[in-house]
């Protein structure tokens, strides 16, 4: 089983990424999250790897954090989600913001990621809830402050889904949205959310 990769990142896509390594390139699936934190190609780069064994293909995921492979090993564990379904939930949230989720219940927040119903968020809340104090959170940010960011304005949720039409992935037009809306004196219009964003987005 393949643990880890580095070596030459000659390509990237929505999904996925290619590494080189002594002259033999692996595809690995990862999410938005990862794909924006590796540098960008060709340059060299390592990753956590995931290695999924099936009867027709020997498929590799790729974290940028143990944390999110931790999550994405539980995630698939539950019946009904896929590694593509898993991806989408850590392409949308980040391992602290699903502890928030999870721990406040939020199906709402949940069905946001793609591939993700009303039932099948029910099943992640159901298995998933007395199993997140044990689950890593990646990163220092509180449980108390990361409800908040899953649970979207309707502004921010009508901004974001601008910015990925034209474009912008999530990890990237997020955090931008975010601060523009907090750092406003008064709630800002769509129009100028997204011409601020787009400004800064492009620049």
């Amino acid at each position: 089983m393949i643990a880890s990769l580095t070596g030459l990142l000659t390509h990237t896509d929505t999904d996925r990424c290619v590494i080189d390594v002594n002259g033999v390139g692996y595809l690995v699936f990862a999410s938005t999250r990862t794909l924006s934190s590796l540098p960008q190609p060709p340059e060299r780069a390592g990753v956590l790897v995931e290695t999924v064994v099936r009867e027709d293909a020997i498929l590799l995921y790729g974290f940028a954090e143990a944390a999110e492979r931790d999550w994405f090993r539980q995630l698939t564990a539950i019946q009904g989600v896929g590694a593509k379904v898993a991806l989408g939930l850590l392409s949308t949230y980040s391992p602290s913001e699903l502890i928030a989720v999870i721990s406040a219940a939020d199906k709402t927040s949940l069905t946001r990621a793609p591939g993700v119903g009303g039932k099948l968020a029910d099943r992640l809340l159901t298995e998933l809830r007395n199993k997140v104090a044990k689950l890593p959170s990646g990163g220092p940010v509180a449980i108390a402050s990361a409800v908040q960011v899953p649970g979207e304005t309707g502004l921010e949720a009508d901004a974001l889904l601008a910015l990925a039409g034209l474009g912008f992935r999530r990890a990237e037009a997020w955090p931008v949205v975010t601060r523009l809306i907090t750092e406003a004196d008064t709630p800002p219009t769509l129009d100028t959310l997204l011409r601020d964003a787009l400004r800064e987005l492009a620049a």
